[in-house]
């Protein structure tokens, strides 16, 4: 049968678009999808309001209260379920919706993610039982314990197992990357952002939805699709509180500077956009003013380049996969960051800016580098990469 829905054993019945089919071969309204979504409506109302007597009127027998209490430490400007199906099996169902909330005073469009809730039919109306991330959906910051939240002059920063003192140290970096990235980048983005620090790798890895092993040596990373929008979704950078702990206090200011850059570019990066421009661009802007060498910042591909091994090519998007050789990694992102420096270097700030911008702005990858390149840098494929080789070889040999 088409459309979605699950068939029950015993009565024959399929719950579809609040219509109830019966073996009788006529359809009889059945309200349980509008029922349960005037509950999310009423539960959605019950955060906004901090009202703890409403949301609890919601939740079923076993219910808790416990996430609606850790969410008062974050500003919400809204909350919103939208129901996108529903199984009912007598007096329980499970539905699947889409959670949709923003950020008061930083995003711009909401952070929407996939939920899946089941609920009980008890006393003639439908109460939620648990409120989980759906299938291969991250977990949110509330559901790993009580947030703090720490506000600076640009970020505001989320966290949890971590002391008010720690926070507020990464606010300090947020709020030194923003204004460097505006420099950099220009004024057309947001100027804040929204930094989440779990208390560990493992609440990282909950945060994306993903295995904590493909992010064990990574500091932090930046969630959002590529938008080529103003409407760019709403971006949070998530620290690796274990992997970033490590570093140097340049290190953590490149690493949070180059997680800004993203946010930034985010309505300019597409699916046009190779992984070499991105995070090269994003490094070289976390790297700009710095005072670093390219020996002091790219020692891998210095290696490569003083065993006489230099790349042939720029890095391909495979390269940058976190899950594979960490020298070949690092090389990866070291070669964007040269390819970028010597944009910069050779046709100016400007002219880098420009080109990010024709690439993403092409929509689609075919022919979005080679565009750029003519268009803008007056150049060609062949040519870049040639100038790129050279580049690493007088700037790394």
């Amino acid at each position: 049968m088409a459309g979605r829905g699950r068939a029950s054993r015993a009565g024959c019945s399929l719950v579809l678009l609040g219509v109830l089919a019966g073996c009788g071969g006529h359809p009889a309204p059945d309200t349980a999808a509008a029922d349960v979504q005037r509950v999310l409506d009423r539960r959605a109302t019950a955060v906004l309001d901090r009202d703890e007597a409403a949301y609890r009127a919601t939740e079923g027998p076993s219910g808790s209260v416990t996430e609606f209490r850790r969410l008062r430490a974050v500003p919400l400007a809204a909350w919103a379920y939208h129901l996108t199906d529903l199984r009912r099996s007598g007096d329980r169902a499970t539905a699947d919706a889409e959670l949709r909330y923003r950020v008061e005073g930083y995003d711009r469009a909401p952070v929407t993610v996939a939920r899946t809730l089941r609920l009980v039919h008890d006393d003639g109306r439908w109460r939620v039982a648990s409120d989980v991330p759906a299938r291969k959906a991250g977990q949110q910051l509330w559901e790993q314990g009580a947030v703090t939240a720490v506000r600076g002059a640009h970020s505001l920063v989320l966290g949890v197992g971590q002391s008010g003192e720690r926070l507020r140290a990464y606010a300090a970096l947020a709020d030194r990357a923003v204004p460097a990235v505006s420099e950099a980048w220009g004024t057309d983005w947001a100027g804040h952002v929204v930094v989440l620090v779990p208390k560990s790798l493992d609440g990282m890895a909950g945060l994306l939805g993903a295995s904590a092993s493909g992010y064990r040596g990574i500091a932090a990373v930046t969630t959002g699709e590529a938008g080529g929008s103003a409407k760019a979704p709403a971006d949070r950078i998530i620290v690796n509180p274990e992997a970033y702990g490590v570093l140097g206090d340049l290190g953590k200011q490149v690493v949070l500077t180059h997680e800004t850059t993203h946010v930034a570019t985010r309505a300019h990066t597409t699916a046009a956009t190779p992984l070499w421009l991105s995070e090269g661009y994003a490094d070289w802007v976390g790297y700009r003013g710095s005072g670093r060498t390219p020996a002091q910042a790219a020692p891998e591909l210095r290696r490569a380049v003083l065993d006489g091994h230099p790349p042939a090519a720029l890095p391909a998007d495979g390269d940058f996969g976190f899950t594979g050789d960490a020298a070949r990694l690092a090389r990866a992102y070291e070669g964007g960051w040269m390819a970028c420096r010597l944009i910069a270097d050779r046709w100016g700030e400007v002219r880098l800016n420009d080109f990010y911008r024709a690439v993403g702005d092409h929509g689609k990858r075919a022919g979005a580098v080679e565009g750029a390149l003519r268009d803008v840098l007056r150049t060609t494929p062949e040519k870049f990469t040639e100038q790129w080789r050279t580049y690493l070889r007088t700037q790394l040999g």
